[in-house]
């Protein structure tokens, strides 16, 4: 498919958004020309009508906006650049037009007299409308233009190891694989060579997406996305320090234990904190490969991509949901680019609901190996609650998850699910009589999907940035900073001191392309073990360690009586009616006892964590 010229972009969002064309008076008043004036009619019917409108302009233009954004994410070029960059503004002005910014807030005035899900619908106007608010054009057109600059960056940056190109999937692999120190100090630093090509565009962007904050009365851009769960900074950074609190403990056993495996494995004396560059992963965010009796990686050798993005679909399909579109398949992009063509993409994976209807697109890199598994699995669960919500009692400006922990959760809860030993047995990844070593399988969960990846996510991620957003953390400062959260919620530490010539937060594509964001990860991973924990205990009645969902209605039945609500109720209520509790880490922290048992009398002797 050609990009959207120009001149197309906008013609389609005029045709689009009537909106735009005009500042039109309140519903109920009158409009010169039109005749007498007639009175005001009643409140419901006004904000009726109003959302009936907004509703559909809405949709047309995040239409628009998707499309240009998907060529822009997967064949990087400066025509998709610049599509994308005027369909974000095309976008920008129809959210943040000033009347529906006015109608929406006089309207609340008077919820007393609106529905709940119409008090909804005002309320998300407004946080769409502090994304770009046409209250002042000149900023937000500098934010979408630095924005496709930043994206264009990340997307089509090419690393280089010793001079010649590498790929994100090789460093992965050499992460994964390699016990050469040497080798895995150059690999990770190159892994790095992003920061200092985004730290320019990420310092502007601070800037710019703490202006548009401001302008519609948020406190800053950190402050704006934790709106989204009705917290304020403070509440959710306390929510994140109280999940790590809980969890300190497992996760002192597991560092201490996964020190003295590295250790082993490199052949080095065991250290305080773990050298980033011994991790197989970039930011230490999981920590896979560290037990060898859980490995599963050899039982996808002779498997095609395809065959795991199909058996993710029929993982679903066991439960009651439909078969994807057909245009999912002939329109997503869910390989690696082949050798020699010189298309670059968006490496990291996601889901997209193009248009708020049917068509739904993921864009992944498959390989035939069990990360991808589950990552499928997980992707996946994105478009069945696309299409779970996709119903006319859910208007396209609610349709979204319960929170944005929400929809990460509900794919994190799939990826669980597809890592246990009897749904792998089933689908023929593991053989019929293959006896799993369950304390094996349980640490590597914990390490490689769980417990690490908490302390990166409500710690390092979330802190860093609420600094640079919430504190105005100066930039000179921003790489020490980094590194001191690492250090003290991680115990992790750079193969050598990095000084503030890099940036090696802005290596996480997150911090670029979904800033402030980062701690709805670790709010689903919370949500996906309470999730399993009452779909094993209640539903299958079996072992949260081990159990099942394949083919079992009734667990799909329940998982769509949540997700079909969308963004229509308090996301707090969505949680209490679909399990009986609040968000907590107490399945968690259950999932894990037999591990925290195991571990206890493996670390006897040993120094636990690192001060």
């Amino acid at each position: 498919m050609l990009p959207l010229p120009f001149r197309s972009v906008l013609a389609a969002a005029v045709l689009a958004t009537p909106l735009l064309a005009a500042d039109p008076p309140p519903v109920g008043m009158a409009v010169p020309g039109s005749g007498p004036t007639q009175p005001a009619k009643p409140v419901a019917e006004r904000a009726a009508r109003f959302l009936a409108l907004a509703n559909a302009s809405y949709q047309a233009l995040y239409r628009v906006n998707q499309e240009a954004q998907w060529l822009a994410a997967t064949d990087v070029s400066p025509a998709h650049d610049a599509a994308a960059e005027s369909a974000g503004k095309a976008y920008a002005a129809f959210n943040g037009n000033p009347f529906l910014i006015r109608e929406a807030r006089e309207l609340l005035t008077l919820q007393a007299q609106l529905d709940p899900v119409t008090l909804k619908q005002l309320n998300q106007i407004l946080l769409n409308a502090a994304e770009g608010p046409m209250t002042n054009p000149t900023l937000v057109a500098a934010r979408i233009e630095a924005e496709t600059k930043q994206a264009s960056t990340l997307n089509g940056f090419e690393f280089k190891l010793r001079g010649q190109p590498i790929t994100p999937n090789d460093i992965n692999r050499i992460l994964a694989t390699s016990k050469d120190l040497t080798e895995r100090r150059a690999v990770w630093e190159a892994s790095k060579e992003t920061g200092p090509a985004l730290r320019p565009g990420l310092v502007k962007l601070r800037d710019l997406r703490n202006g548009v904050a401001r302008e519609l009365g948020h406190a800053d851009y950190f402050g704006l996305q934790v709106a989204n769960y009705g917290l304020t900074t403070d509440e959710m950074v306390k929510l994140q320090d109280e999940f790590l609190r809980e969890l300190r403990p497992l996760f002192l056993q597991l560092h201490t234990w996964a020190k003295h495996e590295l250790a082993k494995r490199y052949g080095q004396p065991v250290p305080k904190r773990i050298p980033a560059h011994w991790i197989a992963d970039r930011w230490a965010q999981e920590w896979p490969g560290l037990v060898q009796a859980a490995s599963i990686d050899d039982r996808f050798k002779g498997r095609a991509p395809e065959w795991i993005t199909r058996t993710a679909e029929d993982f679903y399909v066991g439960m009651g949901f439909p078969r994807l579109p057909e245009t999912f398949w002939a329109k997503s992009d869910l390989f690696p680019v082949p050798a020699g063509d010189k298309r670059k993409k968006n490496t990291h994976a996601s889901c997209w609901h193009m248009d708020l209807e049917n068509d739904i697109r993921s864009l992944m890199s498959v390989l035939p190996n069990s990360e991808w598994f589950y990552t499928a699995h997980h992707e996946l669960g994105h478009g069945y609650y696309f299409i779970a919500y996709t119903r006319p009692e859910v208007p396209p400006l609610l349709r979204t998850g319960a929170n944005p922990g929400f929809h990460e959760g509900i794919g994190e809860l799939i990826s669980l699910a597809s890592g246990q030993a009897p749904y792998l047995k089933q689908v023929g990844v593991l053989p019929a009589d293959f006896q799993p070593d369950a304390t094996a399988f349980l640490l590597d969960d914990a390490l490689a999907r769980s417990i690490p990846f908490m302390f990166f996510a409500s710690g390092t991620m979330t802190h860093w940035e609420a600094d640079i957003y919430a504190r105005n953390l100066p930039p000179d400062q921003w790489n020490a900073r980094w590194w001191k959260y690492v250090r003290d919620y991680q115990g992790i530490e750079p193969p050598a001191e990095r000084g503030e010539e890099w940036c090696d937060a802005a290596t996480k594509t997150h911090i670029n392309d979904n800033p402030a964001y980062y701690y709805s990860y670790a709010v689903a991973t919370v949500l996906k073990f309470q999730f399993h924990d009452y779909i094993a205990r209640r539903i299958l009645h079996q072992p949260p360690q081990a159990c099942n969902y394949a083919n079992n209605k009734e667990i799909g039945t329940w998982l769509r009586t949540m997700l079909q609500k969308g963004g229509t109720e308090d996301w707090r209520k969505v949680l209490r009616d679909a399990t009986g509790e609040d968000l907590s880490t107490r399945a968690m922290k259950e999932y894990f006892k037999p591990l925290m048992a195991w571990l206890e009398k493996e670390n006897a002797g040993r120094q636990i964590g690192w001060e």
